[in-house]
């Protein structure tokens, strides 16, 4: 994640470092304000310089997890273009969510893990995103245009192999790669058009692409960090 510019930063993100092992290690119900405030070496009204409630700093941690994972695929995007493509664009996603436990926790509904914390404070930013991913797709001949109900259809087929392990051990001897590979196989046999997009148009797509999330990003990163206060005294 690129250093954000104000002198609050490492001291938020401290407190967010702090949260996460929290959370991972208890679960969202028992922590307290005092144990990050204690696991982060600072006092408990210095949280709430940066967030009011216990609900607003999770919520934040949960989006910087979201914002990191966005960074890491159009890093992706921009060591190679031919990342966009949906097949291995989810295929990527997949492989960061599975290797971080509170995305992955995000995305099952993990209410043990994160209690009541389901509701995404930007769902409304995230949707305007999507749209816009899908219609870069399908105009540019990337994702078919004869699906019905292509969001729902796409997002259900991804999804399985998220929840999959919940309800079967069909997957056990699977590695994370594996599963990875048998998501993009579908997705690029269900959803994609037979003839590869050529080098020019996965270019020209990545950089809608990037800019797309680039947007998002930093709708992300004023959330998070908007509470952001004074400096304590040295």
């Amino acid at each position: 994640m690129a250093e954000r510019p104000d002198r609050t930063a490492g001291r938020a993100d401290r407190i967010l470092d702090a949260a996460g092992v929290l959370l991972s290690r208890l679960g969202y119900r028992k922590v307290t304000i005092e144990d990050i405030a204690s696991q982060a070496g600072i006092g408990k009204g210095t949280i709430y310089l940066h967030w009011p409630t216990k609900e607003t700093l999770f919520h934040a941690l949960l989006l910087r997890e979201s914002l990191l994972a966005a960074e890491n695929l159009l890093e992706g995007l921009e060591e190679d273009p031919a990342e966009v493509v949906p097949h291995r664009f989810q295929r990527a996603a997949f492989l960061y969510t599975q290797r971080n436990p509170l995305l992955c926790a995000l995305i099952t509904g993990n209410t043990e893990l994160l209690g009541r914390l389901k509701k995404h404070p930007l769902q409304d930013q995230d949707t305007v995103v999507t749209e816009r991913y899908l219609k870069t797709m399908t105009d540019r001949g990337l994702l078919r245009d004869d699906i019905p109900n292509l969001l729902f259809s796409l997002r259900a087929s991804a999804l399985g192999f998220y929840l999959m392990d919940s309800f079967t051990g069909d997957g056990a001897d699977l590695t994370i790669e594996e599963k990875a590979d048998a998501l993009a196989h579908i997705i690029r046999t269900a959803f994609e058009p037979p003839e590869p997009p050529s080098t020019a148009n996965l270019a020209a797509t990545a950089a809608e692409v990037i800019q797309a999330f680039q947007d998002l990003i930093s709708s992300y990163r004023a959330w998070i960090y908007r509470k952001d206060g004074p400096e304590e005294p040295a």
